[in-house]
């Protein structure tokens, strides 16, 4: 009797139509950072002043404590008239932003490009764009 019962069980499982199982949607748009706290790479606990190692990708950090700064201040690597790249306070950072777009409300801030380049809203030839940085 048991065997019965699991046979028409199974039976019916497989007469049954097919539960449908949807896939989850992918977000169709880009999504947008407009401040420090969601641009990716930003390396915590970098000392102002002192040796740094890249001014083109992921050159964002934020500063311990020191004389001339206060704790988790935005700094970014830099290499002013060529010389070894240092640690210096940043300007305020707009965000995730794509080379080469329009930034007229953003002059003279900083970016990150989605790839990790550095980028600085600078105003030529009477366009403003967001532009490599270092």
């Amino acid at each position: 009797m048991v065997m019965a019962a699991a046979a028409a069980t199974v039976g019916a499982m497989l007469s049954a139509p097919a539960a449908t199982v949807s896939a989850p949607v992918a977000q169709a748009g880009p999504q947008t950072c407009n401040d420090a706290f969601c641009v990716p790479g930003i390396r915590p606990n970098v000392v102002l002043g002192s040796y740094c190692d890249n001014t083109s990708y992921f050159v964002f950090g934020t500063a311990v404590a020191g004389p001339s700064i206060q704790p988790g201040r935005l700094v970014f690597c830099g290499s002013p008239r060529r010389y070894e790249p240092r640690w210096f306070r940043s300007p305020p950072l707009a965000g995730i932003r794509d080379e080469g777009s329009q930034c007229s409300s953003e002059l003279h801030m900083v970016a990150q490009a989605p790839d990790g380049l550095f980028l600085s809203c600078i105003a030529h030839s009477g366009e403003a764009l967001w532009r490599r940085g270092d």
